[in-house]
């Protein structure tokens, strides 16, 4: 509550606009022909305005969940081990980050692939309070989908109603969040723009941004969801999109302070062409 009332008072009283906290997994694409090596990047940032870096807490969990294991159960692949800090720059400063350069083995057959990272708890010291954003990316491969509406399990996650890597320009993107299993309804979420995406063999984002937001609350548009915990999106530009559902997991007290843990899912959209 507090994190949604100092960013509704910054709107009101600052000439610049609050800026939204979105950790990202990003990988240039995730709507794959085959199983290939996949290099991501994980950001704690503000990625429409590729804004202010936060400097990335120790990671907790870092795994894939995809549909082929054991008897046709989902089959679980810890990540941890391919992690490396890296140093990511924004347009306004560098903050501590990290990268996983994955093998094809990784992501080697048909189907889709939940990426999951639950980062340590962010102390924000301007709010006074600890942030953690479980985030979730849903990669496939070759068209088949799979467990890409199925929850991962976590104490909060977005379970999305439409697949995260198929989705055209113009249309919508559907989901629900939920809290230890549970639909979380009015839950405040924030949307944003992946404005300046990441240029390729480097970690930065590219200076020039893809569009301008005409008014400061388009940077982080705000949504809730209904009563039954699910929202709907509309999709005006092509690329990454990011939703953050605030403070929505069970957790709310972290070192003695309190905490805001927040479900964060990413999908990406593409223009239809010839």
């Amino acid at each position: 509550m507090k994190r949604l009332l100092m960013a509704v008072a910054l709107a009101l009283f600052v000439a610049s606009p609050a800026l939204a906290h979105f950790q990202m997994i990003y990988t240039p694409e995730i709507a794959m022909s085959e199983g290939k090596e996949l290099d991501l990047k994980l950001v704690f940032t503000h990625p429409f305005e590729a804004g202010h870096t936060m400097d990335m807490a120790p990671v907790k969990e870092f795994y894939v969940v995809s549909q082929r294991g054991e008897e046709g159960k989902p089959q679980k692949t810890d990540l941890m081990s391919y992690l490396k800090k890296i140093t990511w720059t924004s347009l306004t400063n560098s903050g501590a980050a990290y990268e996983a350069k994955l093998p094809k083995k990784v992501v080697r057959s048909m189907g889709d692939y939940v990426f999951v990272l639950v980062p340590g708890p962010y102390l924000e010291k301007e709010e006074g309070i600890y942030i953690q954003q479980i985030t979730k990316v849903v990669a496939n491969v070759g068209g088949m989908p799979g467990n890409w509406a199925e929850p991962v399990g976590l104490p909060t996650e977005i379970v999305p109603l439409d697949k995260p890597y198929a989705n055209w320009t113009g249309g919508v993107f559907r989901g629900v969040v939920l809290s230890n299993g549970k639909p979380v309804p009015n839950a405040d979420l924030e949307v944003e723009f992946m404005n300046h995406p990441p240029e390729a063999g480097k970690n930065s984002f590219q200076k020039e941004g893809i569009t301008e937001a005409p008014h400061d609350s388009f940077v982080t548009m705000g949504i809730k969801t209904n009563a039954n915990g699910e929202f709907t999106v509309g999709i005006p530009h092509a690329g990454w999109w990011g939703i953050c559902a605030l403070g929505s997991g069970p957790d709310k007290e972290a070192n003695g302070k309190e905490l805001s843990q927040d479900a964060v899912i990413w999908f990406k959209a593409v223009d239809m062409k010839k």
